[in-house]
């Protein structure tokens, strides 16, 4: 059975020697064009991807094509109509990443609440060298321990979020998904902005959650209360955030993801004045062993495949 892995880029550094076990031969791609799919696929078995466009021309010129395993969770990348109508299956990854996300979501919570970036800037200008007295106190301090945290998403993210808030001696507010929502423990996203003072988000981009939290969502925070984006850079108003933080009207933000990624073109939240927020390159998933997962969970994919157990399958 012959491989080929489209976009092995941010994975190269793994042990991939359980997947090459699973075929005769394995051809990895650092990163594969739209203009190099269909030649790079037309032998194969089985192909690999992550970010790369599958079409419905290039899986229907891939003639021996059995199964397409996506490392990641999302398979929006593959045309899933043309992949049934050629009898192909499609496997993705899940739940990889969670104690990745999580524990970045409580870097980013514990960094704004500690100052921890104006502090570390404040060392290496020289200020503590000219402070009066043996510590230097110049930004606010704040414990997590009987504050607010308001999560946004419950899932498998957001519950593991919720577990470490609790440990800090957080309450923990989890916000309904709409107005029909009655669940037992779920508040509506008016009733929880104004209580909460951390806004953690862990939910999917959809048409009903694009720009979720706007200008006047943001308006009824506390002006002490921050927010921290892990889920998806449309979620939030990206133009509405770099407002309220340049106004005073959150104490802090910090997002792992932007609307368009990378963001080649700028973006509102990249500008050097605005206080108090944190952008990270929408690196929360990418610790080394969650990106081991992926590797794994796509070996037991194909395993599973062969013995027509299928756990993972989206077609």
């Amino acid at each position: 059975m012959n491989a080929v892995f489209l976009d092995l880029q941010g994975l190269d550094d793994l042990d991939l020697s359980v997947l090459e076990n699973c075929f005769d031969t394995l051809t990895t791609f650092q990163g594969t064009s739209a203009e190099q799919v269909t030649e790079r696929v037309k032998d194969a078995d089985v192909i690999i991807v992550n970010k790369v466009q599958l079409t419905q021309a290039a899986i229907s010129s891939a003639k021996h094509l059995k199964m397409i395993c996506v490392v990641a969770t999302g398979t929006n990348n593959v045309d899933l109509k043309a992949a049934a109508a050629e009898g192909v299956a499609v496997y993705n990854c899940q739940a990889y990443g969670i104690p990745s996300v999580v524990q970045h979501t409580f870097s980013l919570i514990l960094a704004l609440h500690t100052n921890l970036l104006n502090y570390d800037r404040a060392v290496r200008a020289g200020e503590w060298q000219k402070a009066s007295q043996f510590c230097l106190l110049d930004f606010p301090i704040r414990e997590l321990s009987g504050r607010k945290i308001g999560i946004i998403g419950y899932g498998h993210l957001g519950q593991g979020v919720a577990k470490i808030a609790q440990a800090f001696g957080m309450e923990v507010l989890v916000a309904s998904r709409s107005v029909t929502d009655q669940r037992q423990g779920r508040i509506s996203l008016e009733k929880l902005l104004p209580e909460v003072d951390v806004l953690s988000i862990h939910c999917p981009l959809t048409a009903e959650t694009n720009n979720l939290i706007d200008a006047s969502a943001l308006a009824l925070m506390k002006k002490e209360a921050v927010l921290v984006n892990v889920a998806r850079g449309g979620v939030v108003d990206e133009q509405a955030l770099a407002d309220a933080l340049r106004c005073g009207a959150l104490a802090g933000a910090a997002t792992d993801v932007l609307t368009q990624e990378p963001p080649r073109q700028g973006n509102p939240l990249l500008s050097s004045d605005i206080p108090n927020l944190i952008v990270t390159p929408h690196s929360a998933w990418g610790s080394k062993e969650a990106r081991q997962r992926i590797i794994d969970q796509t070996v037991d994919n194909i395993k599973n495949h062969d013995s027509q157990n299928v756990v993972r399958r989206v077609v």
